[in-house]
């Protein structure tokens, strides 16, 4: 039997990987974390996945169990600036599309749809919230959006069946502090000491790590999240990192905290900002008390010091004491995430830049897919192999999916974004391009293997940054169309009456701060 798991690394991926195995498996696996308190954590703000939720369920753990200690608030979806063309922008939300006659209202809407209003403020209710800076929640706490809210248990991301209408935003370094207190009190052992050693035996495999002060930890299965260095991954055994570099050239970031000292008055978006620059997009992540903001770039277009002073003319005008930390990151995926008795999770395994918030997916994906292939002590490489393949699937969609971005944008004017529309297309997007230009995708013509996102996501998408069906489906033409209207209508009414009910998202989360 395997009886003990080593995880080389805290941060985010650290404390997610030990509390979650803890969860599900109790006093039968010993978990420890050894991690340097010398080495700071990339995080510096992270916005999440609706699916996120399945993971603090899986602890057990209410949102208002948690949230007040993480400067947490939410997120209704991603609110795209500047992609499209200066002055304009759009929302990819938390929110299937509704249908009418067999057909989506985004088909109905390019046959019936008020022009004068954008595509998603016809089709969603999000939007609408979002504009109007509105919580999910009543101050009683009840949902909006009835029924949606029970508790998921023990489940996992591909069994979500229903969409939940918001993510979170959170400090990863105070997220990562509270997971610490929550598994250390379950029972996972804390190292707090530097890595200086990885030992490995005659087959290859690890056998222990040797820290400076409490000698060597042995365990049987080891969990690399030294991040970016890939300690355990690629310096001890060598895997072949696959750059994503050729098609997402973004490979810097760099990142301040801006203080909101006038929330109460200014109030909360309840949404991710992605405005889209020169050289890059700039991330805005409202959190309770302060904003996250990040110019993500390619360095073949814009200097470090070029970066940081956009930057803070965008986010924190006349605040030059605030620091940035400059970020130089990783683009693309192991070949392997799971390599003899070594599981590489977080930055280790894998990253794409964070335009769709898909860091802590990646981390809660690949622990969920451990926890499913743990192995014994016959160590059946069948297990690794489904690992490893549902790892590639999920990352070389999303690749797919941020790539659509770039090439979609109706944007050309910087040589950064005239560079976007030429870099060859990633095997299989050009077709679901050419197929757009006809008619909308759906859920046989997008990237088929899971990978977080569905066919309301890449319809979206498409739409908001300008490509655009040559016309409606011909089928629409020979049906009465008042059903359809009558369900265009039903949105915004839905969406008036719920802007008029709600509270400001500031003020439901203040009272639970």
């Amino acid at each position: 039997m395997i009886k003990s798991v080593v995880i080389v690394g805290g941060g985010t991926a650290g404390w997610m990987s030990a509390t979650y195995l803890k969860a599900a498996f109790g006093d039968r696996i010993a978990v420890t974390v050894v991690e340097s308190d010398r080495v700071s954590s990339i995080g510096v703000g992270e916005a999440t996945f609706s699916t996120v939720r399945h993971f603090f369920d899986y602890l057990g753990l209410d949102e208002t169990d948690w949230l007040p200690h993480v400067a947490g608030s939410y997120k209704m979806g991603i609110r795209f600036e500047n992609w499209r063309k200066a002055g304009e922008h759009f929302y990819h939300p938390f929110e299937r599309l509704r249908t009418s006659d067999g057909f989506s209202l985004a088909d109905w809407w390019l046959k019936e749809g008020d022009r004068s209003k954008p595509f998603d403020h016809g089709v969603y209710l999000t939007p609408h919230l979002c504009e109007a800076q509105r919580s999910p929640r009543m101050l009683d706490g009840s949902l909006f959006a009835g029924g949606l809210d029970d508790s998921l248990g023990r489940s996992t991301l591909q069994e979500q069946r229903t969409q939940f209408p918001y993510a979170y935003h959170f400090d990863a370094g105070l997220l990562a502090k509270f997971l610490t207190t929550y598994g250390t009190d379950r029972g996972v052992r804390h190292v707090v000491d530097d890595v200086v050693d990885v030992a490995r035996d005659e087959r290859g495999w690890i056998s222990h790590v040797t820290t400076r002060e409490h000698g060597d930890l042995a365990g049987d299965l080891f969990i690399d999240c030294t991040g970016f260095r890939g300690l355990l991954i690629n310096k001890t055994l060598e895997e072949k990192f696959l750059s994503f570099e050729d098609v997402l050239p973004n490979n810097r970031a760099v990142a301040l905290r801006v203080p909101k000292p006038n929330q109460a008055t200014e109030g909360m978006n309840p949404y991710t900002t992605a405005t889209a620059m020169d050289a890059g997009w700039i991330w805005t992540i409202p959190l309770f008390g302060r904003n996250g903001n990040g110019y993500v770039y390619s360095d073949q277009f814009c200097s470090p010091e070029e970066a940081e002073r956009t930057l803070r003319e965008f986010a924190a005008p006349g605040q030059d004491d605030l620091e940035a930390n400059h970020i130089r990151m990783r683009i693309g995926r192991n070949e392997r995430s799971w390599v003899n008795n070594c599981v590489a999770i977080g930055l280790s395994s894998a990253f794409v830049e964070p335009l769709e918030s898909t860091g802590i997916f990646f981390i809660q994906h690949g622990i969920e897919q451990l926890v499913k292939n743990f192995p014994d002590e016959h160590w059946d490489p069948q297990l690794r192999n489904d690992y490893n393949g549902r790892v590639a699937e999920v990352l070389d969609g999303v690749k797919e999916l941020l790539v659509l971005h770039y090439v979609a944008a109706a944007r050309e004017d910087t040589p950064y974004w005239k560079e976007a529309k030429a870099r060859t297309l990633p095997d299989g997007l050009a077709e679901r391009l050419d197929i757009a230009s006809s008619h909308l995708l759906d859920d046989r013509n997008i990237y088929q293997p899971y990978h977080g996102f569905e066919q309301y996501s890449w319809i979206t998408l498409l739409m908001g940054l300008g490509h655009e069906p040559a016309r409606p489906r011909p089928a629409l033409s020979h049906i009465d169309p008042r059903a359809a209207r009558a369900e265009l209508a039903a949105v915004q009414n839905d969406a008036k009456r719920l802007v008029d009910a709600l509270p400001s998202c500031y003020e439901y989360l203040a009272s639970i701060h």
